[in-house]
């Protein structure tokens, strides 16, 4: 039975020497029920989530949660161009584990949402190239895991190998990922600091008047290790329409080498978490386990369409609809980050404040149809399966910074060949003015459409 928010709050005394309770209230997201979980008001107006473990898979998360936040020092955070939370304190609630962090703001969105263009797409690009800028020494100082490029390959082999020996994958995918692992090409490429599969509901935004959504805070560190980079990327496959902005973003802001085979270890990592939840069904002696990965195994093969994994050839994305369920992966399986419990939503009315008065509202349909989020249900105990991804969401008042050119600041990459581009830029466009205040036009049309969507993307019951 689920926790009430008053008993939640009285165990953060416990948890953070000092602190002065003065409310409590539910955290409202769509919780899996493996976390109890509630929002504690201090004295000072500040305010802190508390979440207790359902049992001792979900403790095993929280502490993993908490080591890989100490390991971000104030260093390391400076680093990042967002915020990120900060472990207050641990302690017990009964039999379970309890982690306290600070709140978060922002608001989320589902993959299947984020729009193309500037704005949301181009900041979690960003993002996530921020995060693998991070030093190595970071995670190695902490204990976690670091892997090379062969450690992930040989990871990847042991994985095909166990859900192979299960008779429950099609020969059409067992062969396709063994192809996949064999390709040397496939794996040629420089580890980084990732998160073990990060989703779109890691990344909190706050608007830009400007610029759309920017990525203001990331949840979901409990993967904190050094590893392929592909694995922090699967999720654009439910993402159509901003997938190749977040990957040119990416690419854009990324210091690292070359890795022509990104978006193919990609789409393997995503398509490998249907053989994680197999092999965890089948090693908890679970046929509903089993049968559900095999089904979704199943459903996965028949929407293969002659494409493959191999490097040089080009990736035709004939899997993407079936990869679309992924959602459907329970966040039970080794692979899922929990980000419900860390945020609470806006409400629409504090976003996209519109700069003209007669500005139009028209959004292009996503692509893809899907149930617009919904910030944090009205229970974080509630029953449900979610992804290797995760379930979430308060309203800091800070204004978010645009960084993007800024040279040297937090993770930007911007550089001086930047401003001489800039500069022909702009000759350009003294010369070309008609075809200058046509692309303003078409970048105007843009951020309208983008604003609209934003629209659908939140709601006004959060509280």
């Amino acid at each position: 039975m689920a926790r009430s928010p008053f008993t939640l709050v009285a165990a953060v005394t416990a948890a953070v020497p000092g602190a002065e309770v003065t409310g409590a209230r539910a955290l409202t997201a769509d919780g899996d029920g493996r976390f109890d979980s509630a929002i504690a008001t201090l004295a000072d107006g500040s305010e802190l989530v508390i979440r207790v473990a359902a049992d001792d898979a979900a403790a095993v998360e929280l502490a993993e949660e908490a080591l890989a936040l100490r390991a971000l020092t104030a260093g390391a955070r400076e680093i990042l161009p967002f915020r990120v939370p900060t472990a207050m304190g641990e302690t017990r609630v009964g039999e379970g584990r309890a982690l306290v962090t600070d709140l978060m703001p922002g608001f989320q969105v589902e993959a299947a949402h984020l729009p193309a263009g500037r704005g949301a797409a181009v900041s979690i690009g960003q993002a996530i190239a921020a995060v693998h800028a991070l030093p190595p020494s970071v995670v190695r100082a902490a204990g976690l895991s670091v892997r090379d490029a062969a450690a992930v390959r040989a990871e990847t082999d042991q994985l095909v190998d166990r859900a192979s020996a299960t008779g429950r994958v099609p020969a059409r995918l067992s062969g396709r990922w063994r192809d996949a692992v064999a390709d040397d090409n496939l794996w040629r490429f420089e580890s980084a600091v990732t998160l073990g599969g990060i989703q779109a509901l890691s990344f909190l935004f706050e608007d830009d008047p400007h610029d759309g959504p920017q990525v203001v805070a990331v949840l979901g560190w409990r993967g904190l290790a050094v590893g392929d980079p592909a694995e922090d990327l699967g999720w654009l496959s439910g993402a159509p329409d901003a997938a190749p902005d977040v990957l040119a973003a990416y690419t854009a802001a990324s210091q690292r080498a070359a890795d022509d085979a990104l978006q193919a270890r990609a789409r393997l990592h995503a398509e490998l978490e249907f053989a994680r939840w197999l092999v965890h069904g089948d090693e908890l002696r679970r046929p509903d386990i089993v049968d559900d990965a095999a089904a979704l195994l199943e459903s996965l093969s028949s929407g293969l369409r002659g494409d493959d994994l191999r490097v040089a050839v080009a990736y035709t994305g004939g899997v993407d609809s079936a990869l679309d369920v992924l959602d459907r992966v329970p966040a039970t399986a080794s692979s899922d980050i929990d980000t419900s419990m860390q945020t609470d939503a806006y409400r629409p009315e504090d976003l996209w404040r519109e700069a003209e008065p007669d500005e139009s509202d028209h959004a292009r349909e996503s692509a893809q149809a899907a149930t617009p989020v919904v910030p944090h249900g009205e229970d974080d105990a509630q029953g449900g399966a979610g992804a290797p991804a995760a379930p979430v969401r308060s309203s800091w008042e800070e204004p978010t910074q645009d960084l993007t050119d800024v040279a040297g600041v937090r993770g930007s990459t911007r550089h001086a060949d930047d401003a001489d581009d800039a500069v022909a830029t702009d000759a350009d466009a003294a010369a070309h003015p008609g075809q200058s205040a046509s692309t303003d036009a078409d970048s105007d049309e843009a951020q309208r459409a983008a604003r609209a969507a934003l629209q659908r993307w939140t709601r006004s019951d959060s509280e």
